[in-house]
């Protein structure tokens, strides 16, 4: 590696919205984040299933424009 073109290398504070904090190697000294792995849902387990809600979206759509299945099979 070359001499003097590279940035340091220090350890780094990062502070998430949620106010959970943790150390991280960067080339910046403090880092503000929105989610982290304690408040983001899809890693905390929290995460809504919405099969259920669009299931139902598809069966609304396809009632007003008339695509129910016993159309389909005349």
């Amino acid at each position: 590696m070359k001499k003097g073109i590279h940035p340091n290398y220090v350890e780094t504070k990062v502070t998430c919205a949620c106010g959970n904090t943790f150390t991280v190697m960067s080339n910046k000294e403090s880092l503000h984040i929105e989610a982290c792995d304690k408040c983001h849902p899809f890693y905390n387990g929290t995460k809504d299933n919405g099969g259920a809600s669009k299931a139902g979206r598809v069966e609304k759509f396809n009632r007003k424009y008339g695509f129910t299945s016993d159309k389909k099979s005349a």
